[in-house]
């Protein structure tokens, strides 16, 4: 009898460590996507590095005044774990066939990676502007990143592929000592002009090919710069950034390593809400709503993302992601909930974000700014706002539930 129970007793323990070790191995469980989430909730520099015009990019051109480390510890000291530093490249890149990078932009981008990093959060750089809209002045290297005339023409393609393998290679090779804190997102927000419903919808997948051969060629310049880059975690954008664009027509680079590229998405949806403040409240209970854009709605969007990626072991995040101040209190608690429910879902499902901050503390339109770009201080009533989203992030109480949030809606002051 004594043996028989030994015997099951052995079985149940083998038992529960093979169900250990399965869950253990699970793709959904992998150092990547582990590695995705420790990026957490975080903060972007928005119109800062990005920042440009007449074909240059500037620090300061957009009216940030210059970032600091008390920029970065103020970042920390909110809760952020990560920072998107956005750099457009434009203005600073020499001629062909080296395309140098100008050593002064540069060692301003290095010196932005340091003071977050000496701050303990994790960083991500980018190509930013350098391929959003038309060319403006050609003299002073406009947007040298032109899908549609990469689309018309391959040599034009190949000038570019050209350059992004130039550009990349050099950005790395100046990082290639800096450890996985450090991602690189080899694009942002590659488009015709359409924002996704240009002529990607009719030219039989022509921009998404392209789009998918220059990840690859920035994959492949990252790795080829050596050092730690050989292992770097990469971010990979779809088309526009797009979350059902890049499920659909993604083609994530072969990559020489195993679990190290990440997908880049954004999301200020629905844009008529979280962007242009056309409508001043959402969800179940909100009355001035975009219609059928409601919390089923992002789930929806967000189990795509996590059902193509998250479940077969792929970190996916949301490099941009947010909603504009709103003048009136009661219409500031959607706002709120807003960041509650999206955080508390994306966590669910694996994903992290990166709030969008462009430093405008006004109310509306664009309203995005939380912390002063140069003092790392709050603006306005940025604390509530980001106590939302780091709360509900980090809020591990068996009974803080989607549910819970959804049940804890505000109500509408327009009965």
């Amino acid at each position: 009898m004594k043996k028989l129970t030994f015997a099951i007793i052995a079985l149940l323990l083998s038992m529960a460590a093979c169900e250990a070790q399965e869950k253990k191995q699970r793709p959904i469980d992998n150092e990547a996507v582990q590695f995705g989430m420790s990026l957490g909730i975080g903060w972007n520099l928005g119109n800062q590095m990005d920042a440009h015009y007449d074909g240059c990019s500037y620090e300061e051109g957009w009216g940030n005044k210059a970032a600091t480390q008390q920029t970065f510890n103020g970042v920390a000291k909110a809760g952020f774990k990560s920072v998107r530093i956005p750099v457009t490249w434009m203005g600073h890149i020499g001629p062909a066939p080296t395309y140098t990078i100008e050593r002064a932009w540069l060692d301003r981008v290095a010196e932005l990676v340091s003071m977050a990093h000496k701050a303990g959060l994790k960083v991500i750089i980018n190509i930013h502007h350098d391929g959003f809209g038309a060319a403006d002045t050609p003299s002073k290297g406009a947007h040298w990143i032109d899908l549609p005339k990469a689309v018309a023409d391959d040599e034009v393609n190949q000038r570019i592929k050209q350059e992004l393998t130039m550009v990349w290679l050099q950005i790395g090779k100046r990082f290639a000592n800096e450890g996985d804190y450090l991602i690189f997102e080899t694009l942002n927000e590659i488009q015709d002009g359409g924002w996704g419903g240009g002529a990607n919808r009719t030219d039989g997948g022509a921009q998404y090919r392209v789009l998918n051969e220059w990840n690859q060629v920035c994959v492949d310049a990252i790795r080829a710069a050596g050092g730690q880059n050989v292992t770097r975690y990469i971010g990979v954008p779809g088309y526009v950034c797009n979350p059902d664009l890049t499920v659909e027509n993604l083609v994530l680079p072969k990559d020489e390593v195993e679990n190290r590229l990440m997908v880049a998405v954004h999301s200020y949806d629905p844009w008529d809400y979280a962007g242009s403040a056309e409508k001043n409240e959402w969800g179940h209970t909100g009355i001035d709503v975009v219609p059928g854009a409601d919390e089923q709605a992002y789930v929806n969007m967000l189990n795509r993302l996590f059902n193509m990626y998250i479940r077969r072991g792929i970190p996916v995040y949301f490099g941009e992601f947010g909603a504009v101040r709103r003048a009136s209190q009661a219409d500031e608690e959607f706002r709120l909930y807003y960041f509650r429910y999206v955080c508390k879902a994306m966590r669910d499902r694996r994903i992290a974000a990166l709030y969008w901050d462009n430093g405008n503390s006004k109310s509306g339109n664009d309203g995005f700014g939380v912390i002063n770009h140069a003092t790392g201080r709050y603006i306005g009533n940025g604390e509530q706002a980001v106590r939302a989203m780091v709360d509900s992030w980090e809020n591990n109480d068996p009974n803080y539930t989607l549910q819970s949030v959804y049940d804890n809606a505000p109500e509408s002051s327009r009965k």
